[in-house]
């Protein structure tokens, strides 16, 4: 009788554990590990706001040259007009050309309005004072460009 009895402990004592390593394999394989990668948020990551309105890279190294001279602009020429570049344009054109936006390197309507101003006075475009940046404005701008 002990031995029946040894037995059929050490079977319960299999079927127990192959019971619990089935139930912790179904459990590994029902629950996928937790992903950890990192995810930015909207507000985390800012555009990168580059707007050369039509210029080539050799152009925007030239404004960036002018407005590095005398406009206070301290970032790299790269030849890419991003927010530091039209942060000193909008100086620029606050002191000169009736911009009366925020200096936030936001090329929108009121600095191509300024912009535009600027170009009609240096005889660089006839065009209307609209905010728009159409194919007038960016010609002017290119002669703007390759004047400086």
């Amino acid at each position: 009788m002990r031995a029946m009895t040894r037995t059929l402990v050490s079977v319960a004592t299999a079927v127990g554990i192959a019971a619990g390593g089935v139930a912790a394999a179904g459990t590994a394989i029902a629950a996928p590990a937790q992903d950890t990668r990192t995810v930015a948020s909207a507000g985390a990551v800012a555009p990168l706001a580059v707007n050369n309105l039509g210029l080539d890279a050799e152009e925007a190294k030239s404004v960036q040259r002018w407005l590095q001279q005398y406009w206070g602009y301290d970032g790299a020429i790269d030849g890419q007009l991003g927010t530091n570049s039209w942060k000193a344009f909008q100086r620029y054109l606050a002191a000169h050309y009736g911009y009366t936006g925020p200096i936030d390197g936001v090329v929108g309507t009121g600095t191509i309005e300024a912009l535009q101003r600027a170009l009609q006075e240096g005889g660089l475009y006839d065009g209307p004072v609209d905010g728009v940046a159409g194919s007038g404005t960016k010609a002017a701008f290119k002669d703007f460009a390759d004047s400086v």
